[in-house]
């Protein structure tokens, strides 16, 4: 009982292990769930920067290989500035820095530089660019705004010139452009920006993905640890449970046991009792009787009752050696109790070793759970760390938005100083008159148009890759004849814009998937050559086995044919016969015609022969097919049922010969006495008595050996 005790114990206490276990391997694989999670959003966020910096990539890429190396690609802009420098160098940064090339950037002629006009800064501050372009950014002034651009106009020096970073232009000459569209060189420049801050996202991208896949794998081998866990936890309960049970089985035997000895020994202690009672009971009669034997007068009286009180006390002590006997059972009984008790106990501390097992696995357990719990501390401080950092951006957003704030209303004021600058310049230049108006108007209209003209380059060479003059070829336009109406050529625009829009985004992955298809086509492309080479063999091999089954058929054809009309002759005394193949050319696909002419009579088939004649002729292809493949034994069976007397002894003469060569023993089954006569031995049954068989043989050699020694 008490061991069935300490097993219940033991129970508990492995059921909230394995709970433990339970709960800490479910927490693992909700960590688990989160880290996979988490490593996929950064997977995925590396993905679109790889693919933003690809397609960036492929945007920078110059069509076609060039000798000399464009200085726009020597050039690293501050972000905000790239409109104002491609506003005040445009072109020019298309040129080379190589002395070699047509027009290249040449440090000559940076004798001396005037200053810039005071409010005004180098635009060299925001740039790094080659020492051969210092000259040009040293003499470019960057203003905020317009007005201030067109405050300081004045004070330019020769060769200077100012820019806006929303792209306006002055130069020293007079010369002014307004802000428009923006160049391809500030956009090339703004692309290369972009693509500088996508790489260093890319890299910190691939460190947030290489710490989260390390956190995944520490959280999946935490995770597994404490699946391991719980799998030992069950294990170890259910081995107690066992335990639990086989001990409550043996209590119960133990107790059902020991209630029956109990009951044993008590019956036998009364039985040894009642026992000792009656000895005593008849060892007092015996000397009641003896006494009485000695005062009666007649002895043969007294000799009887003392016999019977004899007899009296031997039955007591026969009922005696009993009870001792019983008694010493049940004292073995009780020795072998007390074995199995010490049995017992031994086995009660090899559980209590186990459980000292389980205990040292169960901290082994709990040990590992706070290793996984410290590492769920770190990953935890990790997203602290991510939190204050997200944290730190957006107090930075703030202050930029606070800035921008500041900024636009600085613009609105400019803005508003602007127009009234503007509206006193025109009643300026109303009162300058007609003649300056005109002109002013000119080249303003001149100024605009060129820049419209420019900017339209700019779009032409954007979307489609070409100047003005490829438009007609690309249009298929023909120069000579009328061009379309405006209206028409909107419906084809707005139809060509929805086609595009109906086309979709653009596939990021068309050049990986190309290359899976090709991959793939190649692999079919592979296995479609090994099937036709295979194919081929396959043929070849058909096509040689079917050439040496027609030379092996043809051969053994004419073989059997030869020997048929042989014995055929043989057979029929005469006559001739031959196989023919009839239907195709091909020996495989034709079939086989018998022609016989018996004596006396013409060629004909095998279906207009007699039936003994068809018989005979069927023998004799049977035997020239037989002679032309010989097998140790021949079986026959009644073969000279449809022949007469003469045609019996042509066959039989024919198995003799065939027989003589050694090669073929024939057993021959038939009833005809003839075939019987020229058989070397007999096999027959025979019923000397009404329904009993008896097997008999005669052998004809060996009668005829001892008819000559008779």
């Amino acid at each position: 009982a008490a061991r069935a005790a300490e097993a219940r114990q033991a129970l508990d206490r492995a059921q909230a292990a394995a709970e433990a276990a339970r709960v800490a391997a479910e927490a693992r694989r909700r960590d688990a769930d989160a880290a996979n999670e988490n490593r996929a959003e950064t997977r995925q966020a590396h993905a679109a920067l790889a693919a933003e910096a690809k397609t960036l990539a492929g945007l920078l890429e110059r069509p076609g290989a060039q000798a000399h190396a464009p200085a726009l690609d020597s050039i690293q802009v501050e972000s905000g500035y790239e409109t104002a420098l491609g506003a005040a160098l445009g072109d020019d940064l298309e040129a080379a820095l190589d002395a070699a090339a047509p027009a290249h950037w040449s440090s000559a002629g940076a004798a001396s530089m005037a200053a810039l006009p005071a409010g005004a800064r180098p635009l060299a501050d925001f740039v790094r660019a080659p020492a051969a372009l210092a000259p040009r950014l040293a003499q470019i002034g960057v203003v905020a705004t317009a007005a201030d651009g067109q405050a300081l106009a004045a004070n330019l020096a020769a060769g200077q010139r100012l820019v806006s970073k929303a792209g306006d232009f002055w130069r020293w000459d007079g010369f002014r452009r307004k802000a428009g569209a923006e160049t391809a060189a500030a956009r090339k420049l703004a692309l290369q920006n972009r693509l500088q801050a996508v790489g260093a996202a890319l890299i910190a991208a691939e460190a947030d993905a290489a710490a989260a896949e390390a956190a995944a794998k520490a959280v999946r081998d935490a995770g597994a640890d404490a699946e391991r866990a719980e799998k030992a936890a069950r294990d170890a309960l259910r081995q107690v449970r066992q335990t639990v049970e086989q001990r409550a089985a043996e209590a119960a035997r133990a107790e059902r046991a020991l209630a029956a000895h109990a009951a044993g020994i008590a019956a036998k202690a009364e039985a040894a009792t009642q026992a000792a009672t009656q000895a005593s009971e008849s060892a007092a009669a015996l000397g009641d009787a003896e006494a009485a034997a000695a005062a009666v007068e007649t002895p043969i009286a007294a000799k009887a009752e003392a016999e019977a009180r004899r007899a009296a006390q031997n039955d007591a002590q026969l009922a005696l050696a009993e009870a001792r006997g019983e008694r010493q059972r049940l004292e073995a009984a009780r020795s072998q109790n007390a074995a199995r008790r010490s049995a017992v106990a031994a086995e009660t501390r090899q559980w209590q070793d186990a459980a000292r097992d389980a205990a040292e696995a169960l901290a082994a357990m709990q040990a590992r759970a706070a290793d996984a719990n410290a590492a769920i501390a770190a990953a935890d401080q990790g997203d602290q760390g991510e939190d204050a950092a997200r944290a730190g951006v957006v107090d930075a957003l703030e202050v930029a938005e606070a800035r921008r704030r500041t900024l636009g209303d600085a613009l609105v004021q400019a803005e508003t100083q602007a127009n009234e600058r503007a509206r006193l310049a025109r009643a300026a230049e109303a009162a300058a008159g007609a003649t300056r108006e005109a002109r002013v108007g000119a080249q303003a209209a001149a100024a605009q148009a060129d820049a419209a003209s420019e900017a339209l380059q700019e779009r032409i060479l954007e979307r489609i890759d070409a100047t003005p003059g490829d438009l007609a070829g690309i249009a298929n336009i023909d120069p000579e004849a009328p061009l379309p109406t405006l209206d028409d050529l909107d419906r084809k625009v707005e139809r060509l814009r929805r086609e595009r829009e109906n086309m979709g985004a653009v596939n990021l992955r068309a050049e990986t998937e190309i290359e899976e298809i090709a991959s793939s086509s190649e692999t079919i492309r592979r296995e479609r050559e090994d099937l036709t080479a295979a194919i081929a063999k396959l043929r070849r091999g058909v096509a040689d086995l079917s050439s040496e089954a027609r030379q092996r058929l043809r051969a053994t054809f004419d073989k059997i044919d030869r020997e048929f009309g042989l014995i055929f002759q043989r057979l029929f005394g005469g006559g001739r016969a031959r196989l023919a193949l009839v239907g195709s050319d091909d020996p495989l696909d034709a079939g086989l015609e018998i022609m016989a002419s018996p004596p006396g009579k013409s060629l004909q088939t095998l279906s207009l022969l007699s039936g003994g004649e068809r018989a005979l002729t069927a023998l004799a292809l049977v035997f020239a097919a037989f002679k032309c493949n010989p097998s140790p034994i021949c079986v026959l069976d009644e073969i000279d049922a449809p022949l007469d007397d003469s045609n019996v002894d042509r066959v039989c003469g024919l198995l003799e010969e065939m027989a003589a060569e050694g090669r073929t023993r024939f057993l021959v089954v038939t009833h005809h006495r003839m075939t019987m006569a020229r058989m070397h031995r007999l096999y027959g049954v025979t019923m000397p008595e009404r329904g009993v068989s008896q097997l008999v043989s005669v052998d004809y050699d060996a009668a005829q050996a001892l008819r000559e020694a008779v």
